[in-house]
Protein backbone atom coordinates (compact mmCIF):
# COMPACT_ATOMS: atom_id res chain seq x y z
CA UNK A 1 0.00 0.00 0.00
CA UNK A 2 1.49 3.32 -1.16
CA UNK A 3 0.11 6.74 0.04
CA UNK A 4 2.08 8.99 -2.61
CA UNK A 5 5.19 7.86 -2.32
CA UNK A 6 4.97 6.59 1.53
CA UNK A 7 5.10 2.76 1.14
CA UNK A 8 3.54 1.44 3.76
CA UNK A 9 4.06 -2.14 2.55
CA UNK A 10 2.13 -5.13 1.70
CA UNK A 11 -0.96 -5.68 3.58
CA UNK A 12 0.16 -2.75 6.41
CA UNK A 13 -0.96 -2.97 10.03
CA UNK A 14 -1.55 0.67 11.25
CA UNK A 15 -1.84 1.90 14.79
CA UNK A 16 -4.86 3.93 15.26
CA UNK A 17 -4.87 7.49 16.84
CA UNK A 18 -6.12 7.55 20.08
CA UNK A 19 -6.45 10.49 22.88
CA UNK A 20 -4.81 9.60 25.96
CA UNK A 21 -3.31 6.50 24.54
CA UNK A 22 -1.09 7.01 21.72
CA UNK A 23 1.24 9.11 22.92
CA UNK A 24 4.91 8.77 21.41
CA UNK A 25 6.22 6.61 23.92
CA UNK A 26 3.14 4.07 23.33
CA UNK A 27 3.52 4.44 19.41
CA UNK A 28 7.21 3.79 19.00
CA UNK A 29 6.52 0.44 21.28
CA UNK A 30 4.01 -0.63 18.63
CA UNK A 31 6.47 0.14 16.02
CA UNK A 32 8.80 -1.86 17.74
CA UNK A 33 6.38 -4.70 17.96
CA UNK A 34 5.78 -4.24 14.15
CA UNK A 35 2.96 -1.32 13.25
CA UNK A 36 3.36 -0.42 9.77
CA UNK A 37 2.17 3.21 10.70
CA UNK A 38 1.30 5.23 13.45
CA UNK A 39 -1.06 8.19 14.12
CA UNK A 40 -0.60 10.84 16.80
CA UNK A 41 -3.51 11.77 19.28
CA UNK A 42 -5.95 13.36 18.24
CA UNK A 43 -5.37 17.67 18.27
CA UNK A 44 -7.66 20.15 18.78
CA UNK A 45 -7.37 22.37 15.48
CA UNK A 46 -8.57 25.76 17.87
CA UNK A 47 -6.25 24.84 20.64
CA UNK A 48 -3.51 24.45 17.92
CA UNK A 49 -3.83 27.98 16.74
CA UNK A 50 -4.24 29.31 20.29
CA UNK A 51 -0.72 27.54 20.99
CA UNK A 52 -2.17 26.00 24.12
CA UNK A 53 1.19 24.34 25.05
CA UNK A 54 -0.51 20.68 25.71
CA UNK A 55 -1.73 20.48 22.48
CA UNK A 56 1.42 21.62 20.85
CA UNK A 57 3.20 19.01 22.77
CA UNK A 58 1.14 16.29 20.82
CA UNK A 59 2.88 17.33 17.66
CA UNK A 60 6.08 15.87 18.54
CA UNK A 61 7.53 13.12 16.54
CA UNK A 62 10.92 11.14 15.73
CA UNK A 63 12.74 10.14 12.82
CA UNK A 64 12.44 6.33 14.75
CA UNK A 65 8.54 6.17 14.42
CA UNK A 66 8.15 6.97 10.76
CA UNK A 67 5.62 7.40 9.16
CA UNK A 68 3.89 8.92 11.25
CA UNK A 69 0.53 10.93 10.83
CA UNK A 70 -1.03 13.57 12.52
CA UNK A 71 -4.69 14.07 13.42
CA UNK A 72 -6.55 17.15 13.59
CA UNK A 73 -10.28 17.92 14.41
CA UNK A 74 -12.43 20.83 14.66
CA UNK A 75 -15.42 22.35 12.73
CA UNK A 76 -14.25 26.05 12.03
CA UNK A 77 -12.88 25.93 7.97
CA UNK A 78 -9.92 28.51 9.01
CA UNK A 79 -8.77 26.77 12.58
CA UNK A 80 -8.55 23.74 10.51
CA UNK A 81 -7.02 25.16 7.43
CA UNK A 82 -4.54 27.35 9.62
CA UNK A 83 -3.81 24.12 11.98
CA UNK A 84 -3.06 22.42 9.32
CA UNK A 85 -0.27 24.56 7.92
CA UNK A 86 0.87 24.39 12.11
CA UNK A 87 0.78 20.24 11.58
CA UNK A 88 2.61 20.67 8.29
CA UNK A 89 6.25 22.55 9.56
CA UNK A 90 5.97 19.14 12.06
CA UNK A 91 6.86 17.39 9.46
CA UNK A 92 5.12 14.64 9.53
CA UNK A 93 4.66 12.21 7.08
CA UNK A 94 0.91 12.54 6.26
CA UNK A 95 -1.83 14.73 7.79
CA UNK A 96 -4.90 13.14 8.78
CA UNK A 97 -8.47 14.57 9.88
CA UNK A 98 -10.82 13.25 11.78
CA UNK A 99 -14.24 12.99 10.92
CA UNK A 100 -15.31 10.10 12.97
CA UNK A 101 -14.52 10.61 17.09
CA UNK A 102 -18.42 10.19 18.22
CA UNK A 103 -17.36 11.17 21.86
CA UNK A 104 -19.80 14.25 22.57
CA UNK A 105 -17.07 17.01 23.67
CA UNK A 106 -16.19 16.52 20.27
CA UNK A 107 -19.10 15.28 17.90
CA UNK A 108 -21.84 16.81 20.15
CA UNK A 109 -20.36 20.12 19.21
CA UNK A 110 -19.65 19.74 15.53
CA UNK A 111 -16.61 17.97 14.99
CA UNK A 112 -15.21 14.37 14.61
CA UNK A 113 -18.24 12.45 13.94
CA UNK A 114 -20.38 15.63 13.85
CA UNK A 115 -19.73 16.35 10.85
CA UNK A 116 -21.16 13.76 9.16
CA UNK A 117 -24.22 15.78 9.88
CA UNK A 118 -22.70 18.80 8.22
CA UNK A 119 -21.40 17.11 4.90
CA UNK A 120 -20.89 19.91 2.08
CA UNK A 121 -18.54 21.65 5.42
CA UNK A 122 -16.75 18.33 6.01
CA UNK A 123 -15.74 18.75 1.87
CA UNK A 124 -15.06 22.04 2.23
CA UNK A 125 -12.58 21.90 4.83
CA UNK A 126 -11.10 18.90 3.50
CA UNK A 127 -10.96 20.45 -0.19
CA UNK A 128 -9.15 23.68 1.39
CA UNK A 129 -6.68 21.56 3.74
CA UNK A 130 -5.62 19.55 0.27
CA UNK A 131 -4.95 23.10 -1.08
CA UNK A 132 -2.92 24.55 1.84
CA UNK A 133 -0.80 21.95 2.89
CA UNK A 134 2.62 20.43 0.26
CA UNK A 135 1.73 16.50 2.20
CA UNK A 136 -0.62 14.04 1.85
CA UNK A 137 -3.66 14.58 3.25
CA UNK A 138 -5.95 11.50 4.72
CA UNK A 139 -9.54 10.97 6.46
CA UNK A 140 -10.56 8.73 8.77
CA UNK A 141 -14.47 8.54 9.50
CA UNK A 142 -17.70 6.57 9.97
CA UNK A 143 -20.01 5.00 8.45
CA UNK A 144 -22.75 7.79 8.75
CA UNK A 145 -24.32 9.40 11.93
CA UNK A 146 -27.16 6.39 12.64
CA UNK A 147 -28.21 3.27 11.11
CA UNK A 148 -30.63 5.45 8.78
CA UNK A 149 -27.93 7.59 7.18
CA UNK A 150 -25.28 5.06 6.31
CA UNK A 151 -23.29 7.20 3.45
CA UNK A 152 -20.45 6.32 3.89
CA UNK A 153 -19.82 4.54 -0.09
CA UNK A 154 -21.27 8.09 -1.68
CA UNK A 155 -19.17 10.57 0.82
CA UNK A 156 -15.60 7.86 -0.10
CA UNK A 157 -16.10 9.23 -3.82
CA UNK A 158 -16.99 12.80 -2.77
CA UNK A 159 -13.63 12.83 -0.28
CA UNK A 160 -11.36 11.30 -2.87
CA UNK A 161 -12.81 13.91 -5.14
CA UNK A 162 -11.75 16.57 -2.24
CA UNK A 163 -7.88 15.54 -2.98
CA UNK A 164 -7.35 13.28 -0.26
CA UNK A 165 -4.94 10.30 -0.75
CA UNK A 166 -6.20 7.47 1.69
CA UNK A 167 -9.16 6.59 3.49
CA UNK A 168 -10.20 5.08 6.76
CA UNK A 169 -13.50 3.57 7.90
CA UNK A 170 -14.57 2.82 10.96
CA UNK A 171 -16.87 0.22 10.53
CA UNK A 172 -19.90 1.69 12.88
CA UNK A 173 -22.65 4.58 12.94
CA UNK A 174 -21.46 7.61 15.18
CA UNK A 175 -24.88 6.60 16.87
CA UNK A 176 -22.90 3.12 18.04
CA UNK A 177 -20.12 4.79 19.48
CA UNK A 178 -18.58 1.77 20.68
CA UNK A 179 -20.68 -0.74 21.30
CA UNK A 180 -22.53 -3.45 19.19
CA UNK A 181 -20.12 -5.17 16.37
CA UNK A 182 -18.30 -3.34 14.01
CA UNK A 183 -20.00 -3.87 9.96
CA UNK A 184 -17.05 -3.99 7.63
CA UNK A 185 -19.88 -4.61 4.87
CA UNK A 186 -19.81 -1.04 3.54
CA UNK A 187 -15.91 -1.02 3.94
CA UNK A 188 -15.82 -3.70 1.35
CA UNK A 189 -18.27 -1.96 -0.88
CA UNK A 190 -16.04 1.53 -0.70
CA UNK A 191 -13.30 -0.92 -1.81
CA UNK A 192 -15.16 -2.75 -4.40
CA UNK A 193 -16.59 0.78 -6.13
CA UNK A 194 -14.44 0.77 -9.53
CA UNK A 195 -14.10 4.79 -8.76
CA UNK A 196 -12.11 4.39 -5.91
CA UNK A 197 -8.36 4.78 -6.53
CA UNK A 198 -7.16 5.82 -3.02
CA UNK A 199 -6.28 3.04 -0.63
CA UNK A 200 -8.96 1.79 1.61
CA UNK A 201 -8.47 0.98 5.29
CA UNK A 202 -10.94 -0.76 7.73
CA UNK A 203 -10.99 0.15 11.18
CA UNK A 204 -13.30 -1.52 14.20
CA UNK A 205 -12.84 -4.66 16.50
CA UNK A 206 -9.64 -6.16 15.00
CA UNK A 207 -8.53 -7.54 18.30
CA UNK A 208 -7.15 -10.81 16.75
CA UNK A 209 -4.48 -11.62 14.10
CA UNK A 210 -7.09 -14.21 12.67
CA UNK A 211 -9.96 -11.39 12.40
CA UNK A 212 -7.24 -9.42 10.81
CA UNK A 213 -6.43 -11.69 8.12
CA UNK A 214 -10.08 -12.72 7.24
CA UNK A 215 -10.61 -8.50 7.11
CA UNK A 216 -7.86 -8.23 4.25
CA UNK A 217 -8.95 -11.23 2.44
CA UNK A 218 -13.33 -10.66 3.00
CA UNK A 219 -13.24 -7.32 2.21
CA UNK A 220 -10.27 -6.44 0.25
CA UNK A 221 -9.02 -3.76 2.04
CA UNK A 222 -5.45 -2.01 1.48
CA UNK A 223 -4.89 -1.69 5.44
CA UNK A 224 -6.31 -2.34 8.75
CA UNK A 225 -5.85 -0.29 11.84
CA UNK A 226 -6.03 -1.21 15.10
CA UNK A 227 -7.58 0.53 18.07
CA UNK A 228 -8.85 -0.64 21.29
CA UNK A 229 -7.30 -4.03 20.82
CA UNK A 230 -3.90 -2.68 21.39
CA UNK A 231 -4.68 -1.49 25.22
CA UNK A 232 -2.35 -3.22 27.37
CA UNK A 233 -1.58 -5.12 24.48
CA UNK A 234 0.94 -3.41 22.06
CA UNK A 235 2.62 -7.04 21.35
CA UNK A 236 -0.60 -7.76 19.04
CA UNK A 237 0.76 -6.13 16.08
CA UNK A 238 3.46 -8.75 16.16
CA UNK A 239 0.94 -11.44 16.33
CA UNK A 240 -1.05 -9.74 13.94
CA UNK A 241 2.11 -9.89 11.32
CA UNK A 242 3.21 -13.21 11.99
CA UNK A 243 -0.15 -14.58 11.31
CA UNK A 244 -0.30 -12.52 8.14
CA UNK A 245 2.86 -13.64 6.84
CA UNK A 246 2.77 -17.47 7.78
CA UNK A 247 -0.95 -18.11 8.17
CA UNK A 248 0.14 -19.59 11.70
CA UNK A 249 -0.17 -18.44 14.95
CA UNK A 250 2.63 -17.13 17.10
CA UNK A 251 4.54 -19.03 19.27
CA UNK A 252 2.56 -18.16 22.93
CA UNK A 253 4.45 -15.20 24.73
CA UNK A 254 5.25 -16.13 28.31
CA UNK A 255 3.45 -14.06 30.88
CA UNK A 256 6.71 -12.63 32.66
CA UNK A 257 7.41 -11.15 28.87
CA UNK A 258 4.14 -9.82 28.63
CA UNK A 259 4.29 -7.67 32.17
CA UNK A 260 7.96 -6.90 30.95
CA UNK A 261 6.52 -5.07 28.36
CA UNK A 262 3.79 -3.20 30.84
CA UNK A 263 6.29 -2.37 33.31
CA UNK A 264 8.24 -0.88 29.99
CA UNK A 265 5.31 0.90 29.20
CA UNK A 266 5.47 2.13 32.54
CA UNK A 267 8.57 3.37 32.81
CA UNK A 268 8.37 5.05 29.43
CA UNK A 269 5.56 6.99 30.45
CA UNK A 270 6.74 8.26 34.38
CA UNK A 271 9.99 9.11 32.60
CA UNK A 272 8.35 11.38 29.63
CA UNK A 273 5.36 12.93 32.20
CA UNK A 274 6.14 12.27 36.00
CA UNK A 275 5.61 9.31 38.33
CA UNK A 276 1.92 10.56 39.41
CA UNK A 277 0.79 11.26 35.99
CA UNK A 278 2.91 8.58 34.50
CA UNK A 279 1.03 6.23 36.36
CA UNK A 280 -2.25 7.57 35.53
CA UNK A 281 -1.39 7.51 31.83
CA UNK A 282 -0.86 3.99 31.99
CA UNK A 283 -3.69 2.20 33.89
CA UNK A 284 -6.05 2.05 31.32
CA UNK A 285 -3.33 -0.28 29.78
CA UNK A 286 -2.95 -2.52 33.11
CA UNK A 287 -7.01 -2.60 33.58
CA UNK A 288 -7.75 -3.55 29.47
CA UNK A 289 -4.56 -5.89 29.11
CA UNK A 290 -6.00 -9.74 27.92
CA UNK A 291 -2.79 -10.38 29.98
CA UNK A 292 -4.68 -10.99 32.72
CA UNK A 293 -7.33 -12.28 31.76
CA UNK A 294 -8.77 -15.52 33.42
CA UNK A 295 -6.88 -15.70 36.48
CA UNK A 296 -8.69 -16.82 39.40
CA UNK A 297 -8.82 -15.31 42.51
CA UNK A 298 -7.25 -11.92 41.26
CA UNK A 299 -10.03 -9.68 41.85
CA UNK A 300 -7.74 -7.88 44.66
CA UNK A 301 -4.70 -7.99 43.27
CA UNK A 302 -5.82 -6.12 40.78
CA UNK A 303 -7.97 -3.49 42.69
CA UNK A 304 -4.21 -2.84 44.32
CA UNK A 305 -2.49 -2.83 40.89
CA UNK A 306 -4.80 0.34 39.59
CA UNK A 307 -4.86 2.25 43.07
CA UNK A 308 -0.52 2.05 43.15
CA UNK A 309 0.53 5.22 43.28
CA UNK A 310 4.32 4.70 43.05
CA UNK A 311 6.92 3.06 40.54
CA UNK A 312 7.86 0.39 43.35
CA UNK A 313 4.26 -0.19 44.44
CA UNK A 314 3.05 -1.28 41.60
CA UNK A 315 6.32 -3.35 40.36
CA UNK A 316 6.04 -5.15 43.45
CA UNK A 317 2.29 -6.06 42.89
CA UNK A 318 3.39 -7.04 39.43
CA UNK A 319 6.15 -8.84 40.50
CA UNK A 320 4.19 -10.70 42.49
CA UNK A 321 1.75 -11.74 39.90
CA UNK A 322 4.69 -14.35 39.00
CA UNK A 323 5.12 -15.90 42.08
CA UNK A 324 1.36 -16.13 42.73
CA UNK A 325 0.78 -17.81 39.36
CA UNK A 326 3.71 -19.50 38.77
CA UNK A 327 2.71 -21.98 36.09
CA UNK A 328 2.32 -19.01 33.79
CA UNK A 329 6.15 -17.95 33.72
Amino acid sequence: MKIRDINIGHQPVLLAPMEDVTDIGFRLMCKKFGADMVYTEFVSSDALIRSINKTQQKLTICEEERPVAIQIYGKELEAMVEAAKIVQEAKPDILDINFGCPVKKVAGKGAGAGMLNNIPLMLEITREIVKAVDIPVTVKTRLGWDNEHKVIVDLAEALQDCGIEALTVHGRTRAQMYTGEADWTLIGDIKKNPRMQIPIIGNGDITTPQRAKECFERYGVDGIMVGRGCFGRPWIFKEIKHYLETGEELTPLSFEWKLNVLKEQVTQSVNRLDERRGILHTRRHLAASPAFKGLSHFRDTRVAMLRAETVEELFTILDSICEMYPSLT
